[in-house]
């Protein structure tokens, strides 16, 4: 059974905020991909769906997520599904931000709904209807 140390987590770092890799198949050769996402009070992430469901787990903060039609708010202790193929935004808190720990199928594509991106998306996020894994999933 590998151990990945805390020193040996990878992380991506986006304007959006930090990611931070605790296993993957290329860190610690696990099939499913658990990060950290760790968002500054008042940003939010990009919008784009992603082609296998996520579980976020709130470790402390808030959020706002819209996932598809319904928009909802998380906080410290809930845990969320995001469903494959839904298109979904992740807004930190305006007062706390927030901290949560990811799971999803290791290797999973994130794409832009309707292939529109953002204008100020990042360089990590896809470029129309590109598809891509997101390093903190590899």
């Amino acid at each position: 059974m590998p151990v990945i140390r805390s020193a040996d987590s990878r992380r991506s770092t986006t304007p959006n905020g930090v990611m931070t890799t605790l296993a993957s198949p290329t860190q610690g050769g696990a099939t499913q991909a658990v990060w950290r996402v760790d968002m500054p009070a008042g940003n939010s992430g990009p919008y784009h769906a992603c082609d296998g469901e996520q579980v976020w787990t709130f470790l402390s903060g808030g959020a706002t997520v819209e996932l598809g039609d319904e928009t909802f708010a998380a906080a410290t202790g809930d845990t969320v599904v995001l469903p494959a193929n839904v298109g979904r935004q992740v807004h930190a808190g305006t007062q706390s931000g927030f901290s949560a720990i990811v799971v999803a199928p290791a290797g999973c594509e994130v794409y832009n709904p309707g292939g529109v991106s953002a204008p100020d998306a990042c360089d990590l996020a896809p470029r129309g209807s590109d598809r891509l894994v997101p390093p903190w999933v590899r």
